[in-house]
This record gives C-alpha cells, structure tokens and sequence, in this order.
C-alpha cells in the first residue's frame, strides 16, 4: 500500500469581521471550544509555536493532533505543518493555510489543506468532514459576543 496525497479547499462566510474570526484562531480558550472540543489542548500561537490537541477517536484509542505554526499574518493568513496520530501509529501528515478577506459586512475564510495520508489510517475524506464540522462550530462560536 501507499500514501494517499490529497487535497481540499473549504470556505466559509461569517458575518462578523476579519478581526473576530482571526482571534477565534488564535485565542487558545476559543480555539479549544470550536476546534478541541472534550481534548486536552494547547496553544502557542506564535510563529513556532506549537498546538496540541489530545482526545479519544471514536473507538476509544487515543488520538493526538500536533501543529506548528510556520507563519502568521495577522488577519490575513495563518500556515501550519501538522501531524495526526492515533497511540503510537502516524496517520497524517499535512500542511493547512487559512486565509481571511473582509467580504461584505462579514468575513471570508479559505481554508486548504495538502495531507499525506498512510496506509490503514484514515482516509481524506473523514479529514475533509471532520474539519468541515469544525468550521460549522466555529460559526457557533462567532455567534457569542
């Protein structure tokens, strides 16, 4: 078997500003709530800076979300390199942009993400949906002031 290259491109509209949405990137406390959900987390969002995120998958294994933030531009783009693992075992290895562009009275957020997936572990799919979910929370969460 062999890795599994994969691409995908996810927007979003919020309506609130450029601002907002980058602070719910890159506030620790409003990333665990959208993002970190029932996992341990933490955040240096700092260019070098580190992130974690450590829960169980969905059959109880424990899963572990490494980043590294490569460049931040405030209110305009953030770029990390990550790893997921699932106990010991890698299952991907990816590089994410987030852009942020004033849209209207709201915010327009691309994301994409270039993953390498191994063999046996998950499929680029199940990254696409989860983190699909995760951009939907983050809609709730733009919704408290």
């Amino acid at each position: 078997m062999s890795v599994t290259h994969s691409t995908f491109t996810l927007e979003r509209h919020y309506p609130v500003p450029v601002d907002r949405v980058f602070a719910a990137w890159a506030t620790p406390d409003a990333r665990k709530r959208w993002m970190a959900q029932g996992a341990e987390h933490s955040q240096n969002f700092t260019v070098g800076g580190r992130e974690t995120a450590k829960g169980l998958d969905g059959e109880g294994r424990p899963l572990t979300y490494e980043a590294r933030y490569v460049d931040i531009v405030p209110n305009e783009r953030i770029l990390t390199t990550s790893t997921l693992s699932t106990g010991d075992v890698l299952s991907t290895t990816s590089v994410t942009s987030v852009e942020f562009q004033p849209d209207g009275n709201g915010t327009l957020l691309t994301l994409t993400e270039h993953g390498m997936y191994l063999p046996g572990q998950e499929k680029p799919e199940w990254r696409e949906a989860g983190t699909a979910q995760q951009l939907d929370t983050l809609a709730t969460e733009l919704k408290h002031p």
